[in-house]
């Protein structure tokens, strides 16, 4: 049985194909079990750390793993993504909820989950794969790094208040290095010395969870010399029903809200207007763009993993946009397919979208049981974390390589990408990015298109030429103006057109200029036209003209009527 859905698109895809078109046992059930309680103990503290450093309290981190993991893994369109706040997101959210608060951050997460419906419903899945990977790794690598400068305060533990500025904010954290904690930078590397050490020991259990036991450890010990460490229970607080206040995480189930009655950042009531919108909007368009690309780079990514099981990418995209809009209502965050998270489902034994509801119902049970204890989580341990995260998503290995092997358009595409993700706006990057990849692509593909003399077909009164490559408006130009130098006082001119597989607008227009121009009593003969130029010269309505242009349909027939011409 079929189920083609609206416009070609399957709606809940992953799930069906997965748990209805194939036989879903006891088994398979079990091994999505183990999976997603093993994506679980890893999303919960990194759940809680991006929603920090995007400028929110942590349990909204838990929100969206919670919410938004079950909605995507139901109505997505791959079997195998495990969706949650992701680090690529923290450029973009942090801004937003400093200048908004989190009323402004769960309505762009509400428009930017109409943007992501309406690129999977306008079937916009497969252009993701378009943009070049010097594109994606230079904004990729660029988040990294900025990741990375936003955990070194609370790493070592820093006093100072954080500019917005990328430039900025060195120079601050550095004219802060001489209030550096010692209990915060211990803390902060023992943490990641578990982190980095722990997959040599080649256990099932995640690292995650250790090393936060870790360094919870460590903070327990210097305690004892009355060594004061931020926590989670220090920084954050909520409000309790009956007007008192908690600290840390509440241990309540995600609540349902609207998000434009919630505080603003100034603490006064969002005033929710066509202009609040429109300045949310770029924020909110960025949010699905990187989504997008994103959640679409894991599927393909997991494919590649699990042996030929391939997703749906405009059902995924459409899932997406559905968590992200049911998520704001619960306070989640923008929420997408995590790779690392993801990888670690399908190396778990993950079969189906199963393991991804599981791993979301952890995270329920953990709001519930775990909330006093998560309080007690040093702030330095939860940036060592986001420290590994930077280090994973930047890619240092593929930048390096491209760096070493790449043409070089690609190498400045690359870094020019990664310098404005840094220093600007993430948005500014992928559209300098890919409209520089387009152009210096164009410039490629025009040099490859070539005039060549055919030699042994020409004579003192003919002309034989062959043109290799798409006669398209970046390459006709040039072709027609080196052929029109070389004429001379020809009687005939014979193209081959065998190895011209494109004929676009702009070849059209040269190559009419190109007959404009030609000598008096000199004749164009065209020859070998291939299916795409034919088609286009018959659409233009570029017929013969006697005794100036003529069309054959091979090579011996075009000489023939040319020894025909001069004769």
């Amino acid at each position: 049985m079929k189920t083609h859905g609206i416009n070609g698109i399957r709606p809940f895809s992953a799930l069906i194909d997965a748990c209805w078109r194939e036989t879903y046992t006891a088994q398979r059930f079990f091994r999505d079990v183990i999976a997603g309680i093993t994506v679980g103990i890893i999303a919960i503290p990194l759940a809680m750390a991006l929603a920090i450093a995007s400028g929110v309290p942590p349990q909204y981190g838990l929100y969206t793993s919670a919410v938004a993991g079950i909605v995507i893994a139901l109505t997505g369109g791959s079997r195998y993504s495990v969706s949650g706040p992701t680090a690529a997101f923290v450029v973009i959210l942090y801004p937003v909820s400093q200048q908004f608060g989190l009323s402004g951050l769960l309505i762009a997460t509400l428009m930017s989950g109409v943007f992501l419906i309406i690129m999977g419903l306008a079937r916009f899945g497969r252009l993701i794969e378009y943009i070049p990977i010097s594109v994606t790794l230079g904004f990729t690598s660029g988040i990294g790094i900025t990741i990375a400068t936003m955990q070194i305060k609370d790493f070592f533990g820093l006093t100072l208040d954080v500019p917005e500025h990328y430039i900025a904010k060195v120079i601050a954290l550095v004219s802060a290095l001489p209030t550096i904690s010692f209990a915060d930078t211990l803390i902060a590397s023992v943490t990641l010395a578990v982190l980095i050490l722990w997959p040599r020991l080649r256990l099932r259990i995640p690292g995650h969870l250790p090393a936060l036991l870790a360094g919870t450890a460590v903070m327990a010990l210097l305690s004892w010399f009355d060594c004061s460490v931020a926590t989670i229970g220090s920084k954050f607080h909520y409000l309790m029903p009956d007007g008192s206040t908690g600290n840390g995480i509440p241990p309540i189930l995600p609540q349902f809200v609207l998000p434009w009655d919630l505080p603003a950042a100034d603490g006064k009531s969002f005033e929710l207007s066509w202009n609040t919108i429109s300045t949310l909007l770029p924020a909110a368009f960025s949010m699905a763009m990187l989504g997008a690309i994103e959640s679409l780079l894991c599927a393909v990514v997991l494919d590649g993993m699990a042996g030929g099981k391939k997703h749906h990418s405009n059902s995924e995209l459409i899932g997406q946009g559905l968590g992200n809009l049911a998520a704001p209502f619960f306070g989640g965050i923008t929420a997408t397919a995590a790779i690392a998270r993801s990888a670690a489902n399908v190396r778990a034994g993950a079969t189906s979208p199963v393991s991804a509801v599981i791993h979301s119902l952890l995270v329920i049970m953990a709001l519930l049981v775990l909330a006093p204890a998560l309080s007690y989580l040093p702030l330095a341990a939860m940036s060592s974390l986001l420290l590994l995260v930077a280090w994973n998503m930047s890619e240092a290995r593929k930048v390096i390589d491209i760096l070493r092997r790449a043409p070089k358009d690609d190498i400045i595409v690359m870094i020019l990408c990664m310098s404005l993700t840094v220093l600007f706006d993430m948005v500014i990057a992928i559209t300098v990015g890919i409209v520089l990849a387009s152009l210096l692509f164009m410039r490629r593909i025009a040099q490859m298109t070539r005039l060549t003399p055919m030699v042994e077909q020409s004579n003192a009164q003919r002309l034989t030429m062959r043109i290799s490559g798409p006669l398209f408006f970046a390459a006709a130009e040039r072709i027609f103006n080196e052929l029109a130098q070389v004429i001379d006082e020809q009687r005939v001119v014979i193209l081959q057109w065998n190895a011209v597989p494109v004929l676009d607008a702009g070849g059209l227009s040269a190559f009419q200029r190109f007959i404009d121009i030609l000598p008096q009593g000199t004749e164009l003969i065209i020859c070998d036209v291939q299916y795409q130029p034919l088609k286009t010269l018959a659409r233009a309505g570029i017929k013969p003209i006697a005794g100036k242009l003529m069309f054959t349909s091979s090579l011996g027939e075009a000489l023939t009527a040319a020894d025909a011409v001069v004769e």
